[in-house]
């Protein structure tokens, strides 16, 4: 099934959702994000959101820093955590993300963007990848 931008939206309505972290990782492997909340959400799922490539380790230097995190919908997930108050029903999701280059091409340092398109060259050759535990 193909999660789309509304039925992302309408699980942040419906859920009580009141931030959203959008993932990702360094060229090692070390998980970051970017919050926003709820009301950024659609515009988020439009044009992605901006951030400081240059405060990634092993991204761009300071002059090349601007960078977008683009959500991935199908990675949407409400995460179990706690509130912060007592009567705070309110809740938090994630969504891992592409992260593009400010004229919107894939960031060839993104370890996502490397995984896909290695999947894409053994697909090619016929190759099919299985992982297991």
């Amino acid at each position: 099934m193909t999660v789309t931008k509304e039925d992302v939206v309408s699980a942040v309505e419906e859920g009580n959702i009141k931030f959203i972290w959008l993932w990702f990782t360094d060229i090692v492997g070390v998980l970051k994000g970017v919050e926003i909340t709820r009301d950024e959400l659609e515009s988020a799922l439009d044009d992605g959101t901006g951030f400081d490539g240059a405060s990634i380790d092993g991204y761009q230097d300071i002059e090349e820093s601007d960078m977008v995190a683009m959500p991935d919908p199908s990675t949407f997930q409400i995460l179990p955590l706690k509130p912060n108050k007592p009567n705070d029903t309110a809740r938090t999701a994630r969504m891992f993300v592409d992260v593009l280059t400010p004229d919107r091409k894939p960031y060839e340092g993104d370890p996502r963007y490397v995984l896909k398109r290695n999947l894409e060259r053994a697909a090619k050759k016929g190759l099919k990848m299985f992982v297991g535990p």
